[in-house]
């Protein structure tokens, strides 16, 4: 009887795969963690029987895994371009690509630094390392970050110059940077600047994010935006991309669910109070009472 308790004990249960529940692995671009993260939380305690296997890294460092098939579910700042789709069409593998957030990409500075705007003029011309503008240095989360690809494709170059732009390993070294330094704009995802990021609550208070003028003949060229939720919303603050979740699978499962519940309006709420743009503006109910 002790040799059958004892294996009975061994055997670990398996949890049926279904849209609420399984083990999904997720590879998630770093610049948008924070959102992902508080989702799957609140999506882990209403659903417990749904596992996650997170994979964060910056987003050059995710896509082979999700090309070369280990892992099918990925969160990113952008689509997929029609040469990695071919991965998986080639296989007959339909590809589900569902939008729920709009993301801004901040440009902060330290407090103490006279400079609080910035156009998108003076930012190309620093990528292409042109004229007096060089002065000031951009500092990137990581060269292999969705924001640096998204910087190169803005300033139409394939490599930035030997002056005037740097790299970290994270956005955390970002901030922290820009925290102790004043001759440094830092470039990293808007979610990271958030007054919900308390983990970096002391360096976040010695910050401030810049104003951005767009170009000429563009959305947001008449005055200095910042990456406020209504600027992200309303679509006029210069730097915006969209955060999706690219399934994979080939299956009616976890991913399915995740990405569903990701557009519900309990994934939207989340979306809203992080301070990003939701993907729908959910209905607001208002209680009209007769006073007395």
């Amino acid at each position: 009887m002790g040799f059958i308790s004892c294996k009975r004990k061994d055997k670990t249960p398996q949890i049926k795969e279904t849209r609420t529940s399984g083990v999904l692995k997720i590879l998630v671009d770093e610049s948008v963690s924070p959102i992902v993260q508080e989702q799957i939380d609140i999506f882990s305690l209403d659903y417990p029987d749904a596992k996650f296997q997170i994979t964060v890294k910056p987003e050059e460092k995710i896509i082979p895994a999700f090309l070369n098939d280990s892992v099918r579910v990925i969160v990113m700042p952008r689509l997929l371009t029609k040469a990695e789709e071919k991965y998986y069409t080639q296989r007959g593998i339909r590809i589900n690509s569902t939008r729920f957030a709009v993301d801004g990409i901040a440009l902060i500075t330290n407090k103490d630094n006279i400079d609080s705007t910035i156009t998108v003029k003076e930012v190309i011309d620093i990528l292409q390392g042109k004229g007096k503008t060089s002065v000031k240095k951009l500092v990137f989360d990581n060269t292999y970050s969705s924001t640096f690809q998204y910087f190169k494709q803005l300033a139409n170059i394939s490599q930035f110059p030997a002056q005037g732009v740097y790299s970290k390993k994270s956005s955390a070294e970002v901030i922290k940077l820009i925290a102790e330094d004043k001759n440094f704009i830092g470039i990293l995802g808007v979610d990271w600047v958030s007054d919900r990021n308390t983990k970096y609550a002391d360096y976040l208070s010695k910050i401030k994010t810049l104003g951005v003028k767009n170009l000429k003949g563009k959305i947001g060229d008449d005055q200095f935006y910042k990456p406020t939720q209504d600027n992200l919303i309303n679509g006029i603050y210069p730097f915006l991309r969209n955060v999706n979740i690219i399934d994979c699978e080939g299956r009616d499962g976890l991913g399915t669910g995740f990405a569903t519940w990701l557009r519900s309006q309990r994934g939207q709420l989340i979306v809203l109070k992080s301070g990003l743009g939701p993907h729908k503006l959910m209905p607001r109910e208002i209680n009209l009472t007769k006073g007395k």
